[in-house]
């Protein structure tokens, strides 16, 4: 391991806050683990990213760098679950030359926000911003799709003179449905479905959505030609590419139906095809690239990375050293609590780690989603915490790992992969490291609860309550297992939080005692 740790200059020593702080010190783990996502939710609210990426100065704005002139010139529309807040925001901000509006948000989601008291976030009644809600369930619908041509319409009128402003947030692919004739609704989602059943990633099904739709795929920015189109994202899709977010509406791509049939002869569902999508991707004809709309800006406003960061600032406030691992953590809850479990070790040990621990470690990193380098630097701050005696380090990650559903129980990824990790973390004492991992959009599967928190404790605790954790685990019932354990109060449960950057780990590593004299 020291050959691995060798490769990175010495980290400078820093002595965390809260060891100097008594007061802040009577914080108990839970309590800064739940700080910690809170920051993380914060930072990336949708009425903040907005305000923090358009500066308004006279009759004109700066967005990313370049200039816009407003001139009672500007159109706005928007599509996605955290679109409410974002329009709200950037009308009290460019509202006086806003011509006309329209958003396509989750079904439902204003009444809810009355309710929560989020009042910030919703228009005011005098707004020229129409809200249309639709996507019930998440999925394409009649409200959905009405939605999308209204938007459509919008954009078609536009000229050279026109501003657009486009507001995506996650969620948006479902809230922006549009079809190419004649491909009904209907049959364009059971396309999807079956590619989805077949185990088809998010790049896959983009593949194949985009052809088939006028809006996806750079559709509505060129439905907006002439007109200056802007994107503003808040990117829920890991690594934040900008094609793939709500199917990149604002991000030019020709459809190429080759790579359609390609998919679909892939998962075998070729023969399946609806006789309306075989004609579509028939006519296809390459476009004219000079006709090709050519003003447009697309900025990435929140990502996880960006939670990431003001996590890891709340943390140092609280007494840890912050390190991020990653903001694209993947694959099988298993290998992802595997690979927490075998770091938390790493920290803990009161010896040298053993080359063997380190090494499967470094092979997790490709099943996981994890870099070779992020795993070294990462083990090496855990190290010198180790080393240093104080050892009170924080590791955060981001991204969505996946569950293979087995069983009929009630949970989500979050809850399973926080339970899984507290089986990794058996045998680390009573007062060893905490595991929190959450949902920024505050729900976890069909539950009330974002995720969950976990220790070394809990699994002593579960078999002292009579729970058998590996039955839940097999039966996917991972919130009714946290239900009952301490009557829920490991759950995290933050309510609505108006956005969605995937998922946070937090990782909370206690001062390990040095053998030193």
């Amino acid at each position: 391991m020291a050959r691995v740790l060798s490769l990175f200059r010495p980290w400078p020593v820093l002595t965390p806050a809260c060891w100097r702080k008594p007061l802040l010190c009577k914080m108990s783990m839970d309590s800064r683990a739940r700080g910690v996502f809170a920051a993380a939710v914060e930072a990336v609210q949708p009425d903040a990213v907005v305000r923090q990426s358009i500066e308004r100065k006279g009759d004109s704005v700066t967005i990313s760098g370049r200039n816009f002139t407003l001139k009672h010139n500007l159109h706005l529309v928007g599509f996605g679950k955290a679109v409410l807040g974002m329009a709200a925001e950037a009308e009290r901000i460019v509202g006086d030359h806003l011509v006309k509006g329209i958003i396509s948000v989750p079904h439902g989601i204003q009444k809810t926000l009355q309710q929560h008291g989020k009042l910030h976030l919703l228009l005011k009644e005098t707004s020229r911003i129409k809200v249309v809600e639709g996507a019930k369930h998440n999925l394409p619908d009649a409200d959905a799709l009405r939605a999308a041509e209204e938007i459509q319409q919008l954009a078609t009128q536009l000229t050279e003179k026109d501003l657009l402003l486009v507001l995506i947030s996650g969620g948006g692919s479902a809230l922006l449905p549009a079809p190419i004739p004649p491909i009904l609704l209907q049959e364009k989602l059971e396309v999807t479905r079956k590619l989805a059943a077949a185990g088809a990633t998010i790049q896959e099904l983009n593949t194949v959505r985009r052809p088939l739709s006028s809006l996806k795929g750079g559709g509505l920015a060129r439905c907006a030609h002439p007109a200056q189109v802007i994107g503003l994202v808040l990117s829920d899709v890991i690594g934040d590419p900008l094609d793939l977010i709500a199917s990149g509406p604002t991000v030019l791509s020709e459809k190429m139906p080759e790579e359609v049939l390609s998919v679909l002869r892939h998962y075998k569902l070729l023969n399946t095809l609806p006789a309306s999508v075989k004609d579509v991707l028939g006519r296809h004809s390459p476009r004219d690239q000079k006709d090709a709309p050519q003003d447009i800006l697309n900025v990435l406003i929140g990502s996880n990375s960006l939670a990431l960061k003001c996590a890891g600032r709340r943390a140092r406030e609280l007494g840890f050293r912050p390190v991020v691992l990653a903001p694209g953590v993947c694959g099988d809850v298993r290998s992802v609590s595997r690979l927490y479990g075998l770091l938390a070790r790493f920290a803990c040990s009161r010896e040298e780690p053993s080359p063997e621990l380190a090494a499967e470690v470094l092979m997790l990193g490709p099943e996981v989603g994890v870099e070779t380098w992020d795993l070294c630097r990462t083990m090496k701050v855990l190290d010198e915490g180790r080393t240093e005696g104080w050892g009170a380090t924080c590791v955060l990650a981001g991204g969505e790992p996946t569950v293979e559903l087995l069983g009929m129980g009630r949970g989500g990824r979050n809850q399973e992969l926080a339970l899984r990790v507290a089986l990794e973390l058996r045998g680390l004492g009573p007062h060893g490291p905490v595991f929190l991992s959450g949902g920024t959009d505050g729900q976890d599967g069909p539950t009330d609860a974002a995720g969950a928190i976990t220790d070394a404790g809990l699994f002593e605790e579960a078999q002292a309550q009579g729970l058998d954790i590996e039955n839940f685990l097999s039966n996917n019932d991972s919130y009714t297992f946290f239900t009952h354990l301490s009557a829920g109060r490991r759950l995290l449960v933050p309510g609505l939080t108006c956005t969605n950057v995937m998922d946070v780990h937090a990782l909370l590593i206690p001062p390990i005692p040095t053998n030193k004299p």
